[in-house]
Parts: C-alpha cells; sequence; structure tokens
C-alpha cells in the first residue's frame, strides 16, 4: 500500500467512526444543522487538496517528498548523523509537534496570519468537519513551514509519514462532538489533547481562546503556560465561534474564502 493510499485509508476511517460517535454520544448541541457546515467545510478541504496537489506537481513541495530530497541531497541534521532509527523518528515527531504548536501560536499573534486563521474559528459549532476547516492560503503557507522543518532535520520518510498521520487523527478526535468519560478525560490529557480540552481554544471568550494551542501533545501549553483547564461557562453553555461573526455567514462557502480579506 503506497503513502497516500495509507493516509486516506487512515482519515476515511477515522472519520467515519468519530462521525458515528458524535452522532450517538454528543457533547453539546449543535447550532446549525450538520449538512450545510458540512458541506463548506469539507468544500474547503477539497479545494486545500487541489491546492496541495498543484503544489506537489510544481514544486514538490510536500514533506514526504522533502524528505526524499533531502536524503537524496545528504541534508539536515539526520542525514548527518548515524543514530538508531526509533531515536530519530521519536525526536522527529516531538519537534514537528512543538513546530506545529508554535505555528499555531504564531498564527493568532502576527496579523496577517490571523486573517488566514480565523477562517478556522469562524465555525460556529465545533465537531470533526472543524478539523479540516483551513483556508487554502493558509494550508498553503503550512505546508512549506513544514517543508522547510523537513529539510532543516534531515527526516526520515518514514517519520514524516507516521506524524502525518498522527497529526491528521489527532486534530480530528480533539475537534469531535464526542462525550468522554471525566476520568478518561483528565488522564488523556496529561499526554494528548482532549476535545474539551481544545474546545476551550475555539470559545469567543479571547481569555480562553489564545490558550490550549496543542493538536496533539499536551505538554507544549503546559510548559509554555498558555493552559486553561475548562471553559468559565462551561462546555454546555460556552460560546464557539468569533464573537464578530456570530451569524449563519460562517456555515457558507464563499463567505469563509472570503473571510481573511474582509475588513
Amino acid at each position: 500500500m503506497d503513502e497516500t493510499t495509507l493516509r486516506l485509508s487512515i482519515f476515511f476511517g477515522l472519520f467515519g467512526a468519530l462521525a458515528l460517535a458524535e452522532t450517538v454520544t454528543p457533547r453539546r448541541r449543535l447550532t446549525f444543522k450538520r449538512w450545510g457546515r458540512w458541506f463548506t467545510n469539507w468544500a474547503i478541504s477539497i479545494t486545500n487538496a487541489v491546492l496541495t496537489g498543484f503544489l506537489k506537481a510544481l514544486l514538490g513541495a510536500t514533506a514526504v517528498l522533502a524528505a526524499l530530497d533531502a536524503a537524496d541531497l545528504g541534508v539536515g541534521l539526520f542525514n548527518t548523523l548515524d543514530w538508531p532509527v526509533w531515536l530519530e523518528i521519536l525526536i522527529v515527531f516531538v519537534a514537528l509537534d512543538f513546530a506545529i504548536w508554535f505555528q499555531h501560536v504564531i498564527s493568532h499573534k502576527i496579523p496577517i496570519l490571523w486573517r488566514m486563521h480565523r477562517v478556522h474559528h469562524a465555525d460556529r459549532d465545533f465537531d470533526v468537519t472543524t478539523a479540516i476547516r483551513f483556508h487554502p492560503i493558509e494550508i498553503g503557507l503550512s505546508m512549506l513551514f513544514k517543508v522547510a522543518l523537513v529539510y532543516a532535520l534531515g527526516a526520515s520518510v518514514t517519520a514524516v509519514i507516521l506524524f502525518e498521520i498522527v497529526l491528521n487523527g489527532a486534530a480530528m478526535f480533539n475537534h469531535a462532538n464526542i462525550r468522554l468519560p471525566m476520568e478518561w478525560d483528565r488522564r488523556l490529557r496529561q499526554i494528548i489533547v482532549t476535545p474539551d480540552m481544545h474546545r476551550v481554544h475555539h470559545s469567543t471568550d479571547r481569555r480562553e481562546h489564545d490558550t490550549n494551542y496543542g493538536f496533539n501533545l499536551s505538554i507544549w501549553d503546559r510548559l509554555f503556560r498558555t493552559y486553561t483547564a475548562q471553559p468559565r461557562l462551561g462546555h454546555q453553555d460556552m460560546q464557539i465561534g468569533l464573537k464578530e461573526y456570530q451569524t449563519s455567514a460562517p456555515t457558507t462557502f464563499p463567505w469563509s474564502l472570503r473571510l481573511p480579506f474582509l475588513k
């Protein structure tokens, strides 16, 4: 099985399982019906897939291709070291996870990046499709950032594929509108980001919105003191999205694509 087939199989399998879990044990009642939002969020995701495919054809700009090229050229940290494979994979995984956390932080702090990232935050509901709702320009910039990191690290193809699969799966999991037993949530969030932990980040309250940036490992928010345990109003009463866009507009595809360019 090639890398693309493997990733897509895991992605759609996990998406289906989480979507079913949201139906059976939802954490919150949704503001809007699923299908309108899902159409918009999937349309954005498909647009991103087309963009990624175009860049791959034009520039070879994907993390996996970058890993292959770095190995051929002998560039990057781990292409100059003879360390055990398992140690390399572990270090690359942790380094990339921190880099994604840091990228997320600066996407909130730098105005031009925030204009792109607010497409993700404008979603007024929080479920598994929120994980795939990112503006195409943000996806392009994120991919180039990741490619640069892969070259710098000299990361192996195996390490990159593993990280990409885990990152995609973790993002869908921690955006899922599922109800976990409190004890499970408490134990899991010691290591990984849970849905209740990440939902706080999607609060309209700026004090909560600027915390819990992690997508996979929860250690970074604890380490850099950007961790909030629970929303002030509780998970049932907290408001999701952006204060200035509490309308039905974020559920539409054209508006979502235009959002970065709106004043």
